[in-house]
Order: C-alpha cells, then sequence, then structure tokens
C-alpha cells in the first residue's frame, strides 16, 4: 500500500472523491445529508438571503458532512481492528458519533437563526 503523501493534487483529490463516493454508496446517513444540504442550496435560491447566509448554511452543511465521514473511517477502521465488541472500542465509536450529533447540532442552529431572520423581514 503507497502512502498518500508526496503525490499530486489531483491525484489526491481522486482519494477524496473516492472516499466521498464510498460514503454515498454505503451510509444511509450521509445519503441524507447530501440530499438535504441540496434542498438547503434550492431554498437558498429560491430566497436569496445576503451572501452571509449561503456562506452560513455551506460552512453548516460541509461541517455535518466532514463528520459524518469521518464518524463512517472511524467505525470502518474499529470494526476492522477489533471485529468483537470492545468496551474501547464503544468509546471511540460513542465519540465519532457524538461529533456527528454536534455538527447537527450546530447546523439546526443556523437554520434556527435564518428562519428567525425570515420572520423578522
Amino acid at each position: 500500500m503507497s502512502s498518500q503523501k508526496n503525490h499530486s493534487l489531483w491525484r489526491r483529490t481522486g482519494y477524496a472523491l473516492a472516499g466521498l463516493v464510498h460514503g454515498l454508496r454505503t451510509e444511509d446517513s450521509v445519503r441524507f445529508e447530501v440530499t438535504a444540504f441540496v434542498l438547503v442550496l434550492v431554498a437558498l435560491a429560491i430566497l436569496r438571503p445576503a451572501p452571509i447566509w449561503w456562506a452560513a448554511a455551506a460552512l453548516a452543511s460541509a461541517g455535518v458532512l466532514a463528520a459524518e465521514l469521518l464518524n463512517t473511517a472511524i467505525e470502518a477502521l474499529a470494526d476492522h481492528l477489533s471485529p468483537q465488541l470492545h468496551p474501547q472500542i464503544r468509546v471511540v465509536k460513542d465519540c465519532a458519533a457524538a461529533a456527528v450529533f454536534v455538527s447537527v447540532v450546530g447546523a439546526l442552529v443556523v437554520a434556527a437563526a435564518f428562519v428567525v431572520h425570515l420572520l423578522r423581514r
């Protein structure tokens, strides 16, 4: 197995896209989050808010998706290293899931702030 260090930007981008495709193919939550992000983009296109709201939505959505992909990677590695349920592996997996949860809560706060903004117009 070759290291991903010192490869070209194109090759490293290919690795990243392969990870995203893997997540889309294997994880319902990744597909849901990408679908939610597309719907958010559609809503923003219709509502046409200030650019700051586009940036907030993009950052929140990217944070959720990044956390979910990291959770997927951590779970896959943990399952490979310890197929049996182990208390420490449980902690690792729970913490990774908590990272996704925290990012989702943050994204929901952004969504709530946007709704409040719309109602005050």
